[in-house]
């Protein structure tokens, strides 16, 4: 039998937290973490595929979804930082032995939080999120640069992934079956960024990726310690985080369970169902 979805704002110091929620709180806890340009919104079909089975919970970011969205002089959007009001969200839910479901920017919020309370975390699913040298495709050159030198030239070409043709891309490229792709996700998407100030704060965001490679190392040293379950499912197909940094993850955690499929970097847009039968037996 399916559980209701709930939509539910909490304040997390100052910062209304928007989350979608699904099951009882005694049920195994799955923690879902978005990526970039995206919300929340991108597990509404995994949602609704596991519902009934754990207690769901998804929240959106400072600066994006439905959550508060200061402006970059209210609030410094640094990664570290979106960690802790995701820490506190995690403390104030007392949401505790975790699953942790990461994809792109989840992952270096998420393995920031892993890392610092690893009694926290009960196992890790890891879809298109990085954290070795190995997964940063080519596709993420200008970002690099942007990084190396956040100069007016470096900028403008970092702009284009803020742009509605770029978001169309990330979730197209790579698909295995385009008219699988909801329109809805990208335009939806597209909305968030293209309010007034968002372009700052995914910039100052850009900037700050490169804290999360400095930090691989200590993600590798938490792996090697404590060794998480883990599963890996990554969409093999994504241009920017490739499919050799899936496989990576294996180094630091032998028994992990890593599946390619045949997908983009959005892989749960046509994919979610599989995906869900994994996680069914996973956890």
């Amino acid at each position: 039998m399916k559980d209701p979805i709930f939509y539910r704002t909490v304040d997390i110091d100052g910062l209304n937290i928007f989350y979608r929620e699904s099951g009882a709180p005694s049920r195994p806890v799955l923690l879902l973490l978005h990526g970039f340009p995206s919300s929340s919104h991108m597990f509404r079909d995994l949602i609704a595929d596991l519902s009934g089975t754990y207690h769901i919970v998804a929240p959106d970011y400072p600066g994006f979804g439905q959550s508060s969205a200061p402006d970059v002089k209210q609030f410094s959007y640094t990664f570290d930082n979106l960690s802790v009001v995701i820490e506190r969200f995690i403390d104030r839910l007392q949401l505790r032995n975790i699953s942790m479901y990461i994809q792109d920017y989840g992952g270096p919020i998420g393995l920031r939080i892993a890392s610092r309370r690893p009694e926290l975390i009960r196992s890790l699913i890891i879809q298109n999120a990085n954290a070795y040298n190995e997964g940063l495709g080519d596709a993420l050159e200008p970002l690099v640069a942007y990084i190396r030198d956040p100069g007016a030239a470096q900028e403008k070409e970092a702009r284009f992934f803020l742009t509605s043709a770029a978001t169309k891309w990330m979730y197209l490229n790579g698909a295995t079956d385009k008219t699988r792709i909801s329109p809805d996700s990208y335009i939806i998407d597209q909305y968030y960024l293209d309010r007034p100030g968002n372009d700052e704060i995914q910039l100052a965001l850009f900037r700050d990726y490169g804290s999360n490679i400095a930090l691989y190392d200590e993600w590798h040293r938490y792996f090697k310690e404590h060794q998480p379950d883990t599963m890996v499912v990554w969409g093999k197909n994504d241009a920017m985080f490739i499919a050799p940094g899936g496989n990576a993850y294996r180094k630091d955690l032998p028994n992990a369970a890593i599946i390619q499929i045949d997908g983009g970097h959005f892989l749960l847009e046509e994919h979610h169902e599989q995906v869900a039968g994994l996680i069914k037996g996973f956890i």
